[in-house]
Order: C-alpha cells, then structure tokens, then sequence
C-alpha cells in the first residue's frame, strides 16, 4: 500500500463530508491518517493527516451545522482551513434534501464569527437552467441570498452544470417527474448571466469567481481558484508552497489531496457529476463505519458508470 506525502488536504469535492461524515473525519484526525481508493482503478493509499504533513483543510459542504465540533478541534490543533459554502435556494424538484437556504446562511454567518469570513467561500454552483430557474430567476435569488451572506464571506464562486450523460439522464428524469424542462443555454447567454451576477455581487461586497469555465468568464469576473494556498497561508499565519495544478482543464487550483469518494452524499441534488444513483449513495452511507480508515465500502467504479 503506497502512502502520500501530502500537503493540502480537500473534504472533498466528491462528497459532502461535514453534513454526513464528521465523526469518520474526527477519528481518521486523531488517528494521524485515512485511506482512499482511486474510483478508475481501486487502488487504496493512506495519506497522512498530522499536522507536520498537511499544510491546510479545504472542506466542502451544504450544511456546516453537524461539522462545528469538528472545526473547533482542527483549529486546535493548528490546522488552517476555509470552508466552500454551497447555498442556492433552488426549488426541492432540482434538490431534494439540502437545508434551507435561511439554516445555512446562519451557519454560514456563525462560521465567519468564529473564524472569519476568509474562512468562508460562497458557492452559487452550479448554475442551473430551467423553467424553474430561468435566468430571471437566477439574478434575484443570488440578489436575496447575497444580501443576506453580507458579512459572511468575501467570495461568491460559480460555475454552470456540467451536463455528463447521467447528469442529463438525472435531470430529464426529475422534469418528467415534477413537470420542469431544463436547458444549457449558448456561451453568450452565459457569460451575459456571469456580467449580470459579478455586478451584483460587487452590490454586496463579493468578488465572484468562474469555476474551472474561463470560457464564461465575464465582467471583471476572476478564475475560481477553489483549492487556494494563499488564502490557507492568509489564515494560518505562514507560507504554503504549492503548485498549480488544476484537477481538469480550466481549473486554477492548487495541488491537494481528496479524501472523500464519489456515490456517498445523498443530498439528492438531480444535477450533481458526482452521484448517479442516489439510492446507492444512501446505501453507502447506512454501510459506512465511522471507525474504518477508509470512508466508505467498496461500490461499483464510478469510471464505469454512464457519465
């Protein structure tokens, strides 16, 4: 079994570790690593998680609430991290069961009391096109929900969906069920979206960033930089050496590590690239062991699955 040296640790964009897997993070922390399994080829690795191998923690989530404990002890343990915060307000026939908007913009707001709002990035993302959110739709929501975030963050990233085979197969299915039709609208319509929302995040003091689109990129928008080492090095007080390496074309990263796998979070949102059978991801995660090294059992290769 190889092991990673390891510097900037991601809690992961493949999943939703904070709102299902904070006891399983805790227990990998203080055992001083985790396993992960390549989803292409199955091979297992441990990476290491003590604090003289990871530079910084990047956590993703749609609901902070169940992580706060969690926070406290990776801040105590001298551990820098920021949190993306993704907050849309959809309408539930596009998101099945994340929290409302009102819950994670008082989490989100307790999140940058605590630790400030460096520590926090909003995540309007993905930009989703329907007849439930037409454009129109899109301007106002983000309006209202940017209004409300004031003071919690000091970036808004967004992106548009990323229409893979069973993305569409999801979405065309939740229409059919709900009574909604979806679109991908052109490049010029999105990066007239993208003007529109960089002035209106500009209104509430938000720099807005493209993830990993520079095509759309409009407006004095800037390229998303999701995994950022500077900030990390802002908010822990000292430098991070990190390349650039983005995890596909377009992206501005910096090198990290993910640790959590695809097929686990079942948030239920119909437009996700990393859950094709939501069912198997609610599976998994009645399955997971909180005390195991790895998050969770084995499941059929996401690479095989119809993306």
């Amino acid at each position: 079994m190889r092991t990673l040296a390891t510097m900037i640790v991601s809690a992961s964009y493949k999943t939703d570790i904070p709102a299902f897997y904070g006891a399983w993070f805790i227990n990998r922390l203080r055992k001083g690593y985790c396993r992960t399994r390549n989803p292409w080829g199955g091979q297992v690795v441990d990476v290491p998680l003590d604090r003289d191998s990871v530079d910084g923690f990047v956590f993703w989530t749609r609901n902070a609430a169940p992580f706060m404990h969690a926070l406290y002890e990776v801040r105590r343990r001298g551990y820098p991290f920021f949190v993306h915060y993704t907050i849309t307000g959809y309408p539930r026939a596009l998101e099945r069961s994340v929290p409302e908007p009102e819950r994670a913009i008082r989490s989100a707001h307790e999140l940058a009391r605590e630790y400030g709002p460096d520590a926090v990035v909003w995540r309007y993302d993905p930009i989703q096109i329907s007849s439930l959110t037409p454009a129109a739709f899109h301007l106002e929501n983000f309006a209202g929900l940017a209004k409300r975030l004031t003071g919690a963050a000091n970036e808004v990233v967004v992106s548009f969906t990323h229409l893979y085979r069973k993305t569409r197969r999801n979405l065309d299915r939740a229409g059919a069920e709900a009574g909604f039709a979806w679109s991908d609208p052109s490049p010029q319509q999105k990066r007239g979206l993208v003007i529109e929302l960089t002035r209106l995040a500009g209104r509430f003091g938000f720099k807005l960033s493209v993830c990993a689109q520079p095509a759309f990129m409009a407006g004095g928008a800037e390229a998303a930089r999701c995994i950022d080492a500077a900030r990390l090095a802002r908010l822990g007080g000292a430098p991070i050496a990190a390349r650039e390496r983005g995890n596909r074309p377009g992206c501005a990263c910096h090198q990290s590590k993910d640790i959590g796998e695809y097929e686990t979070c079942p948030h239920g949102c119909n437009y996700c690239y990393a859950v094709d059978k939501r069912a198997r991801a609610i599976e998994r995660l009645e399955a997971h062991d909180p005390a195991g090294a790895l998050l969770a059992p084995p499941s059929p290769s996401f690479a095989t699955a119809d993306r």
